[in-house]
C-alpha cells in the first residue's frame, strides 16, 4: 500500500489541502487494515472452534448462519448487550482502561506489517523493532487488569501473564537477531525479499540448516507469547478461575479476546514473514507470482494458526515451573548461542572478503 497510498494521499491533499488530505488519506488506510483484521478475528474464532470439534470428533458451531459462519458475530452481539460490572473495590478508572489498552497496542503493530508488494502502511526501516517494542506494551493492559479488579485471583494471574511474557520476549528477540544478521535489516519488505530463492529456489529461511532451528523455537515463543495452550498458565481454570480477565464482562471482556486473537494471528503473521517467505511464493517459479502476494501471505498464516489450533487441541497443558525453566534453562542459551554461530557463519561466508 506504500505505493498506492502515497498516490491517494497526494490526490486528497490536493482537495482537501495538506494536513487534512494527510490525516484523511491515513485513516483511510488505517480503516482498510482494521475493519479485516476484525473481520478475521472474528473467522479465525470460528476456525478455532471447528478444528477443536474435528479433533475432538464434533461439530462445532453448525447453527447461526450458513456452515455457523455467523456464530462469531452472534457472540459478539451477545457481549455487546450485556451489562459491564465493575465490582465495588475495583479502581474504575483503571479497570475500564486495562482491555482498551490490550486491544490498541494488538492493533498498532500491524501498521508495518507487509501484505504485498508495495502493500503496507508504513514502510519504516525500524519495522522489527517497532513490532517488538508495540507489542511488549501488551503486558501493562494485563498487569493493569489484574491490579484493577481488586481481587486475588485475577492479580496472581497478572503477575504470571507478565513474568511469561518477558521471559520469551527475550528469547525472541535473540531469535530475531539471527534472521536480522541474515537479512541485513530490520525492515519487514527488505527481510521477505532476502528470502527469494535462498536455498535450492525455495524462498524461505526456514529451510536454512542455520535457521531451521530458530524457526521452530520462534513458533513454540508464539505460543508463549500469546498465552496459548500449552503455555496458557494466565487462565488455567483449576486455579485461576478465567485468568485476570475473571471480573469483566460485556464489551471490556470481548475487547481483551479480540486482543488475544489478534495478537495470535500476528504471530502467525510474523513466522510466516519471518522464516518462510511472506507474500512470496514458496518456490522462486515465474509462474506463481501471478498469484496475489497477498494471497500467498492468508495462506500461510492460516497454516500456522491451524498449526497453533492444533496444539490446543492436543497438547496437555504445562506447569508453570517447566513453562519457566523452558523460557531460562533452554530457549534462552540456545538461542543466545545461536546468534554468535549465525554471526560466525556470516562473517566467513559474506564478509570475509
Amino acid at each position: 500500500m506504500s505505493g498506492e497510498c502515497c498516490g491517494m494521499t497526494e490526490y486528497l491533499q490536493s482537495i482537501l489541502g495538506y494536513e487534512a488530505g494527510w490525516f484523511v488519506g491515513t485513516l483511510a488506510l488505517v480503516l482498510l487494515i482494521a475493519f479485516p483484521l476484525m473481520l478475521a478475528v472474528a473467522m479465525i474464532i470460528y476456525a478455532d472452534r471447528k478444528i477443536w470439534a474435528a479433533m475432538a470428533l464434533r461439530k462445532g458451531p453448525n447453527v447461526v448462519g450458513p456452515f455457523g459462519l455467523l456464530q462469531s458475530f452472534a457472540d459478539g452481539l451477545k457481549v455487546f448487550l450485556q451489562e459491564t460490572i465493575i465490582p465495588s473495590g475495583a479502581n474504575k478508572g483503571l479497570f475500564l482502561l486495562a482491555p482498551i489498552i490490550t486491544f490498541s497496542v494488538a492493533l498498532l503493530a500491524w501498521a508495518v506489517v507487509p501484505f504485498g508488494e508495495n502493500m503496507v502502511l508504513a514502510n519504516i526501516n525500524i519495522g522489527l523493532l517497532y513490532i517488538l517494542a508495540v507489542s511488549s506494551l501488551g503486558v501493562y493492559g494485563v498487569v493493569i487488569a489484574g491490579w484493577a479488579s481488586n481481587s486475588k485471583y485475577p492479580f496472581f494471574s497478572a503477575m504470571r501473564a507478565a513474568a511469561q511474557m518477558i521471559s520469551y520476549e527475550v528469547s525472541i528477540g535473540f531469535i530475531i537477531i539471527s534472521v536480522v544478521l541474515f537479512a541485513g535489516s530490520f525492515n519487514l519488505q527488505d527481510i521477505i525479499l532476502g528470502q527469494k530463492s535462498h536455498i535450492f529456489g525455495i524462498s524461505a529461511y526456514g529451510i536454512n540448516p542455520l535457521l531451521f532451528p530458530m524457526a521452530v523455537m520462534f513458533l513454540i515463543s508464539s505460543l508463549a507469547e500469546t498465552a496459548r495452550t500449552p503455555f496458557d498458565l494466565t487462565e488455567a481454570e483449576s486455579e485461576l478461575v478465567a485468568g485476570y480477565q475473571t471480573e469483566y464482562s460485556s464489551m471490556a471482556f470481548a475487547l481483551f479476546w479480540l486482543g488475544e486473537y489478534a495478537n495470535v494471528i500476528l504471530m502467525c503473521t510474523l513466522n510466516a514473514i519471518l522464516f518462510w517467505g511472506g507474500w512470496l511464493p514458496p518456490i522462486d517459479w515465474e509462474p506463481l507470482y501471478m498469484v496475489p502476494g497477498i494471497i500467498w501471505l492468508f495462506a500461510k498464516i492460516f497454516f500456522f494458526f491451524f498449526i497453533f489450533s492444533w496444539v490446543k487441541a492436543t497438547v496437555p497443558r504445562y506447569r508453570y515451573d517447566q513453562l519457566m525453566r523452558l523460557g531460562w534453562k533452554i530457549f534462552l542459551p540456545v538461542s543466545l548461542f545461536w546468534v554468535f554461530l549465525v554471526s560466525g557463519f556470516l562473517m566467513l561466508t559474506r564478509y570475509s572478503a
